[in-house]
């Protein structure tokens, strides 16, 4: 129960399914019920072991800001010490980002979003949805070729360079400053990279053979989650970039978005 998830999905079974995958997980979830939507849904497609997605986001495109408001959602908010919204809620519900953000802002807690998507940084109004909520984002996740886009959104001419991309992006003004800004962008099969305190640090991923990789679904949604089991208790940036990698590893390992059973890491 440490850990709640907000979103909207419909009054449907693909749903429930969802609240019960999370229930046995220990995962809370306060969704926002659209019963005139169907839940989300996204095809994907593999082909030698990379993925592309094709997602009909129905009821999660509906979520509204007045959920959030309500008062047993928001003491969810004032309760939490870490939040960590994907790229993509800019689409959707900015104020609702927004909302969060400024309060982790203002009593130190840590916010922390994801690029998520190229397109993301390339269609004026969600460009500009990130761009204010940026300065309230203590950690920002990402990968090679969005890292590049943002680059390109920001015109800076002539850098393409993700280690020189994150440096520059953690050095961006900030609303608070009780701390510094992280940037981690994982680049596949090569080293994830890490800028902090003008600093840019690589960290090696698992190799794994090529008949081993069975897709890389998830491989970046896991890689956040193994992140952040080490980072929500402390522990430093190596062992959380080692978490991450560790899960990343993992699922791409498997069909599809799941976890193959126990974890055996230790940091």
């Amino acid at each position: 129960g440490a850990t709640t998830f907000i979103g909207c999905v419909g009054e449907d079974d693909f749903g429930t399914q969802m609240t019960k995958a999370c229930q046995a997980d220990g995962v809370t979830t306060k969704y926002m019920i659209d019963k005139a939507t169907p839940t989300g849904t996204c095809g994907v497609l593999v082909k030698d072991g990379e993925r592309s997605l094709i997602a009909a986001l129905n009821a999660a495109n509906n979520y509204k800001f007045e959920h959030l408001q309500e008062a047993e959602n928001w003491k969810i908010v004032e309760d939490a010490k870490f939040y960590y919204s994907a790229g993509f809620f800019l689409t959707v519900s900015p104020e609702s980002m927004m909302a969060v953000a400024k309060h982790s802002a203002e009593n130190k807690k840590c916010y922390m979003m994801n690029l998520s998507a190229p397109f993301l940084m390339q269609v004026p109004p969600f460009l500009e949805a990130m761009m204010n909520t940026l300065p309230y984002v203590d950690v920002l996740f990402g990968n090679e070729s969005e890292a590049v886009t943002f680059a390109e959104s920001q015109k800076w001419e002539g850098v393409t360079d993700v280690a020189e991309i994150a440096l520059k992006i953690s050095q961006m003004p900030k609303a608070s400053d009780h701390c510094t800004r992280t940037v981690v962008f994982t680049q596949g099969a090569d080293a994830t990279i890490v800028a902090k305190d003008g600093k840019v640090t690589k960290y090696d991923v698992i190799k794994l053979a090529k008949e081993d990789l069975v897709d890389t679904n998830g491989a970046g949604d896991a890689f956040v989650g193994g992140f952040l089991s080490q980072f929500v208790h402390g522990k430093e940036l190596a062992d959380c970039c080692k978490g991450g990698n560790y899960a990343a590893n993992a699922i791409i390992q498997q069909s599809g978005c799941k976890c193959p059973g126990e974890s055996n890491f230790s940091s």
